[in-house]
């Protein structure tokens, strides 16, 4: 789980640095080898790491637009995911996706922008292993903005009616883009949404890894063993804005330090080190990370462009007619 989470951070922090390229001084939002909008999730890497660490390839994932440090702990290809973030012909959706619309089907890992997306596939892919006999889980990450989605709403209300084997995580990260969660929702925490479904609702109250991979193992295993779904609310802290170029004016400054101090990574280290766990192995374990991410940012600048030609390819089941030059 540390290296997984170190790998995140040291990868968001390379992302940031890239994607800031040719976007200064004045913010230019289609600049740069990264254009468009970029979404870090620096802070949160203990949920990923806590829930995957349960996780087999066979298993389901879906995150929402804040992706990266879950692709990570799931075990998505990092050079095509960075190569897709650049928007490079070897990416995982050959350029087109970008960082919001990952997929790797290898290990049946999924994301989108649209909030609260992930939860109905989610619920299809517990549906399908349900119906196979299989013992394969879902999980379905989201933030805590997302919540009062029919989508989110409606899956909990299908899970728990056909006793699904799917999880759904939500990340709470205090800011549902620019608004703190108490002026917009009825609960104090997303957890007792899930006496309304009749599912277990669980609690993480601090940024914890080890604490989240406890109860994660509990959500986990209980959906693996045919005993339905579980709604699992963990608490995160976004060290950055909702997106790049963010200015946080609605933020109070004490809050973004607050976010800082609670420094999961430091907190696993942590407990690495009274586990017995030197400093020199931890430093090893920074230094793969960081050369790894280096290696996979390295080679996704190296690849070539989409074609514009192949605009239309994989995105429509047939062909549109003028797209291939025809008549009709």
């Amino acid at each position: 789980m540390y290296e997984q989470m170190v790998t995140a951070r040291e990868y968001e922090q390379r992302l940031q640095e890239a994607y800031l390229e040719g976007k200064e001084p004045a913010f230019d939002i289609s600049a740069g080898p990264i254009p468009g909008e970029l979404h870090l999730a620096a802070g949160h890497e203990a949920s990923a790491a806590g829930v995957c660490a349960h996780l087999r390839d066979e298993d389901t994932v879906t995150a929402p637009h804040r992706p990266h440090h879950i692709a990570i702990a799931k075990g998505v290809d990092l050079d095509r995911m960075t190569a897709e973030i650049f928007g490079r012909e070897t990416g995982l959706c050959k350029g087109k996706g970008g960082h919001m619309h990952l997929f790797d089907p290898d290990v049946n890992f999924a994301c989108s922008g649209i909030i609260a997306q992930g939860c109905p596939p989610a619920v299809g892919a517990a549906m399908a292993a349900d119906k196979r006999n299989e013992d394969a889980v879902a999980v379905a990450f989201l933030g805590e903005g997302a919540v009062d989605q029919g989508a989110f709403l409606e899956s909990l209300n299908l899970a728990a009616v056909q006793n699904l084997p799917v999880v759904f995580v939500v990340e709470d990260n205090d800011w549902a883009i620019s608004m703190p969660q108490p002026r917009i929702t009825d609960v104090k925490t997303t957890a007792q949404r899930a006496d309304g479904f009749d599912m277990p609702g669980i609690r993480v109250d601090h940024d914890d890894a080890i604490a989240v991979y406890e109860a994660a193992g509990d959500a986990i295993g209980r959906a693996r063993d045919g005993n339905g779904p579980t709604l699992l609310d963990v608490q995160v802290h976004r060290r950055m804005g909702h997106f790049m170029g963010d200015p946080q004016t609605y933020r109070p400054e004490d809050d973004q330090e607050r976010a800082k101090r609670h420094d999961s990574i430091e907190r696993l280290a942590e407990d690495l080190r009274e586990h017995g766990v030197d400093d020199d192995e931890l430093a090893e374990v920074r230094d793969s990370a960081e050369q790894r991410v280096a290696d996979a940012i390295e080679w996704a600048r190296e690849q070539p462009e989409p074609d514009p030609a192949a605009a239309h390819e994989d995105v429509f089941v047939d062909e549109p007619t003028a797209a291939s030059g025809g008549d009709d």
